[in-house]
């Protein structure tokens, strides 16, 4: 079986590359390579290298995840994110290969309290978030054998994430205010990753849209405390004090692009179809925190 691996040097592909490489002969690209080509900004070079490569499986882990600046770069991000599933999925359907997508709790509006399910209509609220839904729409309309998994907040130990910006500012500064009222749950790119693997080798066939995060939830606030609280007890030296870190609503923390409260994602059609566990998010950040600290 051959896999061909789209974004190999972010947070996912980097996992991807290690949990992918027992199941089959994986050719792994990232927007770096030439020839053959990975750059999904370039739709045909993209193109060849799938004629090319003729995988039986095609892996997108890369993506347009700029949000902010997403809303100024927004033909950029609709091709990476729209544009170029498209193409993935027409070359995948006349090749009748399995083509594997990642997607985002933002092409939800946000509101209520309630976590999402598949079901339930979606409705974005900044621009990366409807680039993500086109890409979703266009792998659906295209009649390839597909997985959709839609996540949220991804972390892993390699490439930037809250975490890593957490504990540096709270090196730098004696405060820190961060949001307490958009409520998700932190999902590890190692997570992601095992999944997509066991999944392509037990159950191939049980094609769809997947709601597929870590169990729980937390707001940014929280997640935050729960970080400086394990590193302090790791013997990490933070500036800020413990009483030094204060809760603000979205409305306080203005930024380019707007972001959905309710980031909770229903994951029960998944458990149910696959018979997994989905740890606790406590668990995976404990994980990366033990390896990065």
């Amino acid at each position: 079986m051959k896999i061909l691996l789209l974004g190999k040097n972010g947070q996912l592909g980097w996992e991807l590359q290690r949990s992918l490489a027992p199941v089959g002969e994986v050719v792994a690209l990232g927007s770096d390579s030439v020839n053959p080509c990975g750059n999904l900004a370039n739709l045909t070079g993209i193109r060849e290298t799938i004629r090319a490569t003729a995988p039986d499986i095609i892996v997108n882990a890369a993506a347009y995840t700029a949000v902010d600046q997403a809303e100024s770069e927004r033909e950029k991000a609709a091709l990476i994110n729209a544009k170029a599933p498209a193409a993935l999925a027409q070359e995948a359907r006349l090749s009748g290969a399995l083509l594997v997508h990642y997607s985002t709790d933002y092409v939800f509006d946000g509101s209520g309290n309630t976590p999402w399910q598949e079901t339930d209509s979606p409705a974005p609220v900044n621009f990366y978030g409807a680039t993500k839904l086109d890409g979703e729409k266009a792998i659906q309309a295209s009649g390839c054998r597909y997985y959709i998994f839609r996540t949220s907040w991804v972390y892993a130990a390699r490439g930037n994430n809250f975490v890593k910006t957490i504990l540096r500012l709270a090196k730098e500064r004696d405060s820190l205010r961060i949001v307490n009222d958009q409520i998700g749950a932190p999902t590890g790119a190692e997570l992601l990753a095992d999944i997509t693997a066991h999944i392509l080798r037990s159950r191939p066939e049980a094609c769809g849209l997947y709601h597929l995060s870590a169990s729980g939830e937390t707001s940014w606030y929280d997640y935050a405390r729960f970080v400086l609280d394990y590193a302090r007890q790791a013997g990490v030296n933070l500036k800020v004090s413990e009483e030094a870190v204060t809760a603000i609503p979205s409305s306080d923390f203005q930024l380019p692009a707007k972001r959905p409260l309710n980031s909770r994602l229903d994951t029960g059609k998944f458990t149910q179809t696959f018979g997994l566990h989905l740890p606790d998010w406590q668990s995976g950040v404990e994980q990366m925190l033990a390896e990065i600290l």
